[in-house]
């Protein structure tokens, strides 16, 4: 649990270097968005916030990542595309989104910390897309995955409150917000050894 709750500080362990680029990859999403993902693989992994590194490894991690949420995203795409008779104005739309937003956060949540802790531990693709495992996972150990949960749940809220926050903004937010969940996910794996940052 200390893990966990160290997450929120472990971002200021990075050095300005490795700030500027996570923001860099935040400025330049949608482009950027595979190699931000293949860092917070890294990050998970990693016992310090590892260095930026454009290698295959970090890419074809960010790939993978970025299929398995774009799997658990389609459905709820493929809803609100269905549901066009309760979209009628702007008001509508914003109703079915944000219904289906909260439903997919729900469903990510539910599988995708799991996942990427045993995928940052052992490297295979298939562990990202072993849903059975995740389940299993939370069954075994509710509380720690509930706290875990929590902290990637705050860290965001933090992260995009920056926005107003002593006039930080959105961009460093987001690159905190992304390192915080890396942190508290390992902890779901925390009898895998964590690699040390070169």
């Amino acid at each position: 649990m200390q893990r966990v709750a160290d997450s929120f500080t472990w971002p200021f362990r990075a050095s300005p270097a490795r700030w500027l680029v996570g923001c860099a990859c935040v400025i330049g999403l949608p482009i950027l968005f595979i190699p931000l993902l293949g860092y917070s693989v890294a990050a998970t992994r990693a016992s310090e916030p590892p260095p930026w590194s454009i290698s295959w490894r970090l890419l074809s991690d960010g790939f993978w990542t970025s299929l398995v949420i774009s799997l658990t995203a389609l459905p709820f795409v493929v809803a609100f595309l269905l549901l066009r008779p309760l979209r009628d104005g702007a008001v509508g739309v914003v109703i079915v989104a944000a219904a289906l937003l909260l439903v997919w956060g729900l469903v990510a949540l539910l599988f995708l910390p799991h996942a990427a802790a045993a995928f940052a531990a052992s490297g295979r693709p298939a562990d990202l897309f072993d849903f059975s495992a995740s389940l299993r996972g939370v069954r075994a150990d509710v509380a720690t995955w509930n706290v875990v949960v929590a902290a990637i749940v705050s860290g965001w809220a933090i992260g995009l409150a920056c926005v107003a926050l002593l006039c930080v903004g959105i961009v460093p937010g987001v690159f905190y917000a992304i390192l915080v969940s890396a942190h508290a996910t390992a902890a779901l794996r925390s009898e895998a050894p964590r690699s040390p940052t070169r």
